[in-house]
């Protein structure tokens, strides 16, 4: 009999947010595999929380079961709390209705601690459950000054998730530092695994920049183009790109194409105005389809984490401007898990936050070194397709829910 596996997360619909895309990638590739896969999710689209989808259909194999809640949206906090409090019921139900004995229960972290809501339901129904951390709540809200809780009941809560977490069979973190953060707090060691997010390398090829369609499209042709793709939220910073851009204001290669939207999009758009920045070009999110075109526009790429959120976030964007064979500049801390994997690999540079000075010498640096660039981009692609793709994370995952005695002592695999 095939393992029937749930997962359970807010969103899912493919061409949706990253995260949601990994659990789509997953729940294919495990279903392509042989495995019985079923997802509960809510109704509504992460950008889009009127849209109504079918409660119920089979997507690649998967078996969506989509649960009804309030629809107030991402807009105001109030509103945000009501639509998890719903989804939560409304899961609950359905997972006590899916679920049998021996059955593989994955818990994602959106809605926030959503392992304390599986946690009794997989022991109620004798499942096996594994946590999917994306992200560690409350410390994230906490970091960035964006917990509404009082101390004690944030303290309570980190309690009680700490509690979910021992009481898993598994708990499947994004990072090296998020298992020591986990350890740290109490978690079994035997029960934390590393199994990072990943990029589909046949989806995503490296391609040249010369035959980028947006780059053609922007006139960016003889540009050194710099990008920054994707969420820029309330875990990024901007000053040091903004202090680089002014710096190299008057050096006409240099241009920032940012493409996305998040909670600082709007402050950068001021700033840039403000000091009458013109090497700066602004798009909207663009198509999944279209994404291996729009990575290949860049001739470097940045990525940002405020050092205060090591252990509890890792930039799920790494993964595409690896496959897309690009070299990418970290901003943040040097130890961390993107920092460590950037030195490692050789396929970038890694400066500091708030170093305007040291990122706007290595853009003129990599500008005036095509030869150097142009390894850092094959080595980028080799890192992806040894140690990131998506087929080995599928592998991986398969492994665990088929038999957790693959893992090791020390938390990774065997």
């Amino acid at each position: 009999m095939k393992r029937k596996v749930v997962f359970v997360n807010r969103y899912f619909y493919p061409d949706q947010s990253a995260t949601s895309q990994m659990l789509t990638d997953l729940a294919n590739g495990l279903a392509a595999r042989g495995a019985d896969v079923h997802v509960v999710c809510s109704r509504q689209l992460y950008d889009d929380p009127a849209t109504r989808l079918a409660a119920d259909e089979t997507i690649f194999g998967v078996h969506v079961h989509r649960v009804a809640t309030t629809r107030f949206g991402r807009g105001r906090l109030a509103g945000r709390a009501m639509d998890y409090a719903s989804f939560y019921a409304t899961c609950a139900f359905m997972l006590f209705r899916l679920l049998r004995r021996g059955d593989a229960l994955v818990a994602k972290t959106d809605p926030p601690l959503l392992s304390l809501l599986a946690a009794p339901i997989a022991k109620i129904k004798r499942a096996a459950l594994i946590n999917w951390q994306q992200d560690v709540f409350p410390e994230v809200a906490s970091q960035l000054g964006a917990n509404p809780l009082p101390m004690g009941l944030d303290r309570l809560l980190r309690r009680m998730r700490d509690a979910s977490l021992r009481s898993a069979k598994m708990n499947v973190l994004i990072g090296g530092r998020m298992r020591e953060y986990l350890a740290s707090r109490g978690i079994p060691e035997s029960k934390l695994c590393v199994i990072e997010n990943w990029a589909d390398a046949e989806a995503i090829q490296p391609k040249p920049a010369t035959a980028s369609a947006l780059r053609a499209r922007l006139g960016l042709a003889d540009r050194f183009v710099v990008c920054y793709s994707g969420n820029l939220g309330r875990a990024h910073e901007f000053e040091t790109l903004l202090g680089a851009a002014r710096a190299l204001g008057e050096e006409s290669p240099f241009i920032f194409l940012i493409i996305g939207n998040g909670a600082k999009m709007g402050s950068l758009k001021q700033a840039v105005a403000e000091h009458g920045l013109e090497n700066f070009r602004f798009l909207p999110y663009q198509p999944r389809e279209t994404l291996e075109d729009s990575l290949a526009a860049a001739d470097v790429h940045l990525v940002s984490l405020l050092p205060a959120l090591e252990g509890l976030i890792v930039p799920s964007k790494v993964y595409g401007i690896l496959a897309a064979g690009r070299p990418l500049i970290f901003i943040g801390d040097d130890d961390g898990d993107v920092g460590q994997v950037v030195k490692r690999a050789q396929c970038g540079r890694v400066v500091s936050v708030g170093d305007s000075e040291a990122l706007s010498d290595a853009l003129r640096n990599l500008q005036a070194e095509p030869e150097r660039l142009a390894h850092m981009g094959v080595r980028a692609r080799q890192l992806l397709c040894e140690e990131y793709s998506l087929e080995r994370a599928v592998e991986r995952w398969m492994a665990l829910i088929e038999d957790g005695s693959l893992m090791s002592r020390s938390g990774t695999f065997a």
